[in-house]
């Protein structure tokens, strides 16, 4: 009873000292020109600042497990001639989309449903400075997106969507990676992000690692344990 007891303060503690930031994410916002400066550009007519990701303010650790939620919808055409939808992406397209240019600017390519939420970490270098991730995640079928957590690498796009598991209940965790300092918020697109409509109201919670509340559960034991000590005497 005692260390059920425990547990659960030490995760009521980590989970009240998470950060949280919120953020608005327009369908303009193209993931491949993360990190990028100003007057950068994104083939088809995109460039930055126009066309730039969003990135959160949410200081990162490595390790650290984040939790989305986002509401809202995004078009990837004209006026939401297409269709609006909401962060899982349009699941009523025949099949899903990768980057018309493949990698671009150092980020790599992703397979997802167009209109998705997507994320990417960066350090603080410019991206297209370094060579972009060698592997591609594929989020291409609602099993791929079932997933309980994420370990994405840098510069490496991920699927968000609506941070949710298919049961629409349990919470995803994506775990912040080595040397990761900055993470950026965009939507998914094959090309020509000017044209996109709608955005998406995004929040993000960072948990410390287990490690690190573990340490405190133990430091509250330790509390504890001096407590009863002291009583007895």
């Amino acid at each position: 009873m005692f260390v059920r007891t425990l547990a659960a303060v030490t995760l009521a503690f980590a989970l009240s000292t998470s950060a949280s930031a919120s953020t608005i994410v327009p369908g303009t916002s193209n993931p491949w020109l993360a990190g990028m400066p100003d007057g950068s550009t994104s083939r088809y007519g995109d460039a930055a600042p126009g066309q730039s990701p969003v990135e959160v303010l949410l200081a990162l650790m490595p390790g650290d497990i984040l939790h989305f939620s986002a509401t809202g919808s995004t078009d990837h055409c004209d006026f939401g001639l297409c269709g609006f939808a909401e962060a899982e992406g349009d699941l009523v397209e025949a099949q899903p989309w990768s980057h018309a240019e493949g990698g671009e600017n150092g980020i790599g390519d992703i397979i997802a449903p167009i209109d998705a939420l997507l994320g990417v970490f960066l350090g603080p270098a410019q991206p297209n400075l370094s060579a972009e991730p060698g592997v591609v995640l594929d989020f291409g079928t609602l099993a791929s997106r079932d997933f309980a957590s994420l370990s994405p690498l840098l510069k490496q796009p991920f699927f968000i969507g609506d941070g949710l598991r298919n049961d629409g209940l349990t919470l995803q965790g994506f775990i912040v990676p080595v040397g990761a300092t900055r993470l950026f918020l965009g939507t998914m697109d094959g090309y020509d992000w000017v044209n996109n409509a709608g955005s998406l109201d995004v929040s993000a919670a960072a948990v410390p690692e287990p490690a690190t509340w573990m340490l405190v559960g133990v430091g509250l034991l330790g509390v504890v344990r001096r407590r009863m000590v002291s009583a007895k005497r």
